[in-house]
C-alpha cells in the first residue's frame, strides 16, 4: 500500500493528534518566523542608519609622530616651544580626500580670533566690572569653516542667514559673515569692505598684533540668543561670533595660506560604511598626506547610539530562534516517540505483511511534514503582526535602557578628539525606536526550511528504533 495514502488516512482518522501536531508546529514556526522577521527589520534599519548618519573618521595631528619624523624642528624659524608649519594639515590636500568615493561628507574648521578696529567694534551687552582686565577677551571669536551649513547652530536652526549668503566650499577666501547686532552697531551691510586685526600676540612686541586683515561682508546672520543686558566677555557673547573661510582664519592667526591652502589641525570625514576606513587611508596617501603624522581614527559613536538598541533586539531574537528550534525539536521528538510506541502493533503488522522499514519510517515523516507545512502556512499569515508587537515591545525596552545608561554616563571620551572630551558640536543621534516588519520570500523560505528540518529531525531520531526491530519483536515484546 502506498505510504502517502496511509499517512493521509492516519491524519484523517485521528483528528485530535493531527490538530495537536499542527498546533505544536504553529507555535514553533510562529516564534521562529517572528525572530527572522525581527532580525531582517533590524538589518534594514542598520543599513538605513549607515546612510543617514554614517561613521565619522577624524584626521588629526599626532605630535609624537611629528617630532619623531623631525618635522617639528625650528630650523624654519618657528618660535621655540611651538609645533611649526610641519604640523599643518593643508586644506587643498584634504579637499582631494573629500572627493573619495567612500566619503559622504567632509568638513574642517580653523579656530581663530579677531581683534576690533576703529571700523569694526565689538557688540557689548554691558560694561565690565571696574578694574577687570578684558584685554585677552576683547576679541571676535572667528571660525574658519568650509561650509557654514555644517555648523551646528545653522544645522539645527538656532542661527540663520538674514542677508547675503553663507560660506560654501567654493566661496572667495576674503568673505566674512557677521552677526546682525554687530552689523547694526557698526552700520555694516553686505558688500562692505572691513578690516579687523589679527587676534594673536605679536612675539616681537609682546602685545596683541597690530596687523590688519581685510574682508568683504558676504552675509549677515541672526543668532537666536537674545541679549540679557548683563556684562558678558566679548568672546563668550554669541553676537561676536564671526565666520570666515579657512584661508581667512589662517590670516587671522598671523599666517599666510600657502599654495596648498589653509593650515588645519584636523579634518573630519563621514564615511558611507564603517568598513571603508582602509580605502580612505589609501585615498589620503594618494592625495599626498602622511597618515603617520595625520592618522585617521574612527568615531562611530553616533552610529552605535542609533543601532545599539535595535541590534540588541535582533540578538535577542536570534537567541530566541535557536532556543525555540532546539526546544521544539526535543519536545516534538518526545511526542513522536510516544506516538510511535502507541502505534507499535500497527507497525508490527505492516512489517509482517512485507512493508519495508524505510517506507514505514517515511510514512511517519510524511505525516509530520504535512502537519508542519500546514502550520508554516498559518504562521506566515499571522507572524508579521505578532513579530511587530513583540519587536516593538523589545525595542522600546532597549531604547529606554540605552537612554538611562546615556544619562548616567554623562559626557564620554571621544576617541577622535585629542582632548579626550566629547565635542560640543557633535550632534547627538537618537536611537532607532521603531522597526518596519515585512514578510519576504527569504524569511518564508528560512522558516520553511527550519520547520521542515525540525520535523525531519524529530521524526528520524526516535524512528531509528524502527529500523532495528523485526515484526516478531514488535508484536510479542513490550515498549
Amino acid at each position: 500500500m502506498n505510504l502517502f495514502k496511509r499517512a493521509w488516512w492516519r491524519l484523517r482518522g485521528h483528528p485530535g493528534k493531527t490538530v495537536m501536531f499542527v498546533g505544536l508546529f504553529f507555535v514553533i514556526c510562529t516564534l521562529v518566523l517572528s525572530g527572522f522577521l525581527i532580525q531582517s527589520a533590524a538589518a534594514r534599519a542598520a543599513d538605513s542608519a549607515k546612510s543617514s548618519v554614517g561613521v565619522v573618521a577624524t584626521m588629526q595631528l599626532d605630535v609624537d609622530a611629528l617630532i619623531n619624523s623631525g618635522g617639528a624642528s625650528n630650523s624654519n624659524g618657528a618660535r621655540p616651544g611651538t609645533i611649526g608649519a610641519g604640523g599643518d594639515l593643508h586644506s587643498k590636500l584634504v579637499d582631494k580626500v573629500c572627493k573619495s568615493s567612500v566619503v559622504a561628507q567632509c568638513n574642517y574648521t580653523v579656530d581663530s580670533g579677531a581683534a576690533p578696529t576703529d571700523q569694526v567694534k565689538l557688540h557689548r551687552q554691558g560694561e565690565p566690572p571696574a578694574g577687570q582686565d578684558t584685554t585677552g577677551t576683547d576679541l571676535f571669536r572667528a571660525a574658519g569653516v568650509r561650509d557654514i551649513n555644517s555648523v551646528k547652530e545653522f544645522r539645527n536652526g538656532d542661527s540663520k542667514i538674514v542677508s547675503g549668503s553663507g560660506l560654501k566650499p567654493d566661496s572667495e577666501t576674503g568673505l566674512i559673515v557677521i552677526e546682525e547686532r554687530v552689523a547694526e552697531d557698526n552700520r555694516l551691510k553686505v558688500g562692505d569692505r572691513i578690516k579687523v586685526r589679527v587676534g594673536e600676540v605679536d612675539p616681537r612686541k609682546g602685545g596683541m598684533s597690530s596687523k590688519k586683515v581685510e574682508f568683504t561682508v558676504g552675509g549677515i546672520f541672526r543668532n537666536g540668543i537674545v541679549d540679557t543686558g548683563s556684562y558678558v566677555p566679548a568672546m563668550a557673547d554669541p553676537s561676536n561670533q564671526i565666520y570666515v573661510t579657512p584661508e581667512g582664519a589662517t590670516r587671522l592667526q598671523g599666517k599666510e595660506p600657502t599654495a596648498d591652502g589653509a593650515a588645519l589641525r584636523e579634518a573630519s570625514f563621514i564615511l558611507r560604511n564603517p568598513n571603508d576606513l582602509g580605502r580612505l587611508k589609501e585615498d589620503a596617501k594618494a592625495a599626498g598626506i602622511d597618515t603617520r603624522i595625520f592618522p585617521l581614527s574612527v568615531n562611530d559613536k553616533q552610529y552605535k547610539a542609533m543601532v545599539g538598541p535595535i541590534n540588541k533586539t535582533a540578538d535577542f531574537a536570534s537567541v530566541t530562534v535557536w532556543l525555540v528550534a532546539i526546544a521544539g525539536t526535543a519536545i516534538l521528538a518526545l511526542v513522536i516517540a510516544s506516538n510511535m510506541r502507541e502505534r507499535r502493533k500497527e507497525m508490527g503488522i505492516l512489517l509482517s505483511l512485507g512493508e519495508k522499514k524505510p517506507k514505514l519510517l517515511g510514512q511517519h515523516l510524511v505525516e509530520v511534514v504535512a502537519c508542519a507545512a500546514l502550520a508554516i502556512g498559518f504562521a506566515a499569515a499571522g507572524s508579521q503582526f505578532i513579530a511587530q508587537g513583540i519587536g516593538d515591545q523589545l525595542l522600546s525596552d532597549q531604547v529606554s535602557s540605552a537612554k538611562d545608561s546615556a544619562a548616567d554616563s554623562g559626557r564620554e571620551r571621544d576617541p577622535s578628539d585629542s582632548t579626550g572630551i566629547e565635542k560640543e558640536d557633535t550632534p547627538q543621534a537618537e536611537p532607532i525606536d521603531s522597526m518596519d516588519i515585512k514578510l519576504g520570500a527569504g524569511d518564508f523560505g528560512a522558516v520553511g526550511a527550519t520547520g521542515l528540518g525540525i520535523a525531519a529531525l524529530a521524526t528520524i531520531v526516535p524512528g531509528i528504533r524502527i529500523l532495528r526491530l523485526n515484526p516478531r519483536d514488535i508484536l510479542t515484546k513490550g515498549d
